[in-house]
């Protein structure tokens, strides 16, 4: 028993570490000094300057970056979650064969490349108004942002069986309060997935900023990376503290969830 332990945990040991390489390379490529070349291999020395970060604020306004990116994932995220919900839950409650074509509809959908969609995008939101403010960045939560993230809904919700709707209904509960009363307490795991994913996908988004905003003042995060790779093409380790602090957001929000998703475990 006492082998059997320990060589899990040495294997998660392992599968940590193996994670963890491409993050402990980037904190260490982040502290390199000022001028030399990065090394070819995994090395570790004691010579580390913290230079690095201090040049990020002075060449760029990062805490403004932030600030823009902060905003677009807190407006962003409790929309697609309430959007994508609401498509699954309604999903759930039609017919077989109408849930069938939802199926499909949805898959195609999510088959349809975002290049796409680039053209169509700017110039509605051109129309609208929307060009150059937030709400070019956060429009698609308003559609659920992803159909992968309506199927995730509607394969929780599918599974909780149609009487307890039936009853809930008998008692006079409308569809939102069948929705925030038995759907989602029974869909928690879904909704903490979903929420995860559209936060890495609206905070490292690249290209709506650059193609649906023209005021600095607006800019979030993945820009400020690219404007300080235009600033010095060879500054590796400038790049590298940039990332540091970009990545640093979601890792210590990861950190922040890891006792709930151990309970989730149990």
């Amino acid at each position: 028993m006492f082998f059997r332990l320990t060589r899990r945990f040495w294997l998660r040991l392992v599968v940590a570490a193996i994670f963890l390489l491409p993050l402990i390379w980037l904190l260490t490529a982040a502290l390199h000094p000022v001028g030399r070349p990065l090394p070819t291999s995994l090395t570790f020395s004691l010579d580390l300057t913290l230079q690095n970060f201090r040049r990020v604020w002075e060449l760029v306004p990062f805490g403004r970056f932030t600030l823009n990116s902060l905003l677009v994932v807190l407006l962003a995220v409790p929309l697609t979650l309430i959007t994508s919900s609401w498509a699954g839950f309604g999903m759930a409650q039609l017919p077989k064969p109408s849930q069938r074509r939802w199926i499909v509809l949805s898959l195609a959908v999510l088959m349809v490349p975002g290049v796409a969609l680039w053209v169509t995008r700017f110039l509605l939101y051109t129309r609208l108004g929307w060009y150059d403010s937030i709400l070019a960045l956060i429009a698609p939560a308003f559609m659920g942002s992803s159909p992968f993230f309506v199927l995730m809904f509607y394969r929780a919700f599918r599974r909780i069986p149609t009487a307890i709707y039936e009853a809930a209904r008998l008692e006079g509960s409308g569809v939102l309060a069948s929705w925030w009363q038995i759907g989602l307490p029974s869909a928690r795991p879904t909704a903490v997935g979903v929420a995860i994913l559209s936060f890495v996908l609206y905070w490292g988004d690249f290209v709506s900023p650059l193609l649906y905003l023209r005021s600095e003042s607006r800019y979030t995060l993945p820009i400020a990376l690219q404007l300080l790779q235009q600033l010095t093409l060879s500054d590796w380790p400038l790049l590298m503290a940039g990332a540091v602090l970009a990545t640093a957001v979601p890792v210590g929000l990861f950190l922040l969830l890891q006792p709930y998703f151990a309970r989730l475990g149990h």
